[in-house]
């Protein structure tokens, strides 16, 4: 059953906690359960969260329960690559010259948007170092393989979010494209990702490579991609390259 639960889409998830047939915990034990069950052979995360995700589920059933949900993706599993700021997680970008022993108090415009919606942060998705190259291993993390034959690589540099979405290891995930960085991992793994217009969804810091790097979403199906960017696209004062709101 837990199997099934992480197989389903995030609009599905929505839908299903509206309706309270299911709980924003269940769907988080689901995720979790095939980390633990998958991630072994795939290495598709740096960090796992459970007990924070957990925790931050069990609030997100409390809201459901009480009619008044965050916003739109309230207690939607959602993994973000270790490239892009997280508030209490180290962002180590695949490589050793970063300090993980720092102050980690900010989070990217994306996550910060996450958040305001109610996701659930499963954890932080493997990149190479600097997310420079089509397949993803690194000194930090090592080699990321792709679930449908660990003989061969997810692509790069989102491979962690591309294996972590085709085994069901949370619904919404955070990719990084410069030169194919979303794109590839998605053909790669059979899912879908997109590479949105520069300024789409605001960015902070900026990448060192500079507007050719995008921060788009990773998910199972296309309509999980557009919840997503309705979530992620929202604007952000730190970043003065962002597009004006789209009404999606």
């Amino acid at each position: 059953m837990s199997v099934e639960i992480a197989r389903l889409s995030a609009c599905e998830l929505v839908h299903r906690f509206r309706r309270r047939e299911l709980s924003p915990v269940e769907a988080t034990k689901a995720a979790l359960a095939r980390v633990e069950e998958c991630d072994s052979a795939v290495n598709a995360f740096r960090i796992v969260d459970a007990e924070q995700a957990l925790a931050d589920a069990a609030a997100s059933e409390a809201r459901w329960q009480a009619g008044s949900p965050l916003g739109l993706v309230d207690g939607v599993p959602t993994t973000i690559k270790d490239i892009v700021l997280t508030k209490g997680w180290s962002t180590l970008r695949g490589s050793r010259t970063v300090n993980p022993d720092q102050s980690w108090d900010a989070d990217a415009p994306c996550v910060a948007r996450l958040r305001e919606h109610g996701a659930v942060l499963l954890g932080k998705t493997t990149t190479p170092e600097f997310g420079w190259k089509g397949v993803t291993d690194s000194p930090v993390t090592g080699i990321t393989r792709n679930p449908w034959n660990t003989d061969r690589t997810p692509g790069g540099s989102s491979g962690g979010a591309a294996a972590a979405a085709a085994l069901g290891m949370g619904a919404l995930h955070i990719g990084t494209d410069g030169g194919g960085s979303i794109r590839m991992p998605s053909a790669f793994t059979g899912i879908f990702g997109i590479k949105p217009s520069f300024g789409r969804v605001p960015a902070w810091p900026g990448s060192i490579f500079g507007s050719l790097a995008h921060i788009g979403p990773m998910t199972r199906t296309v309509s999980d991609a557009a919840l997503m960017m309705n979530v992620i696209s929202g604007p952000d004062p730190r970043d003065w390259t962002a597009l004006p709101p789209n009404v999606p």
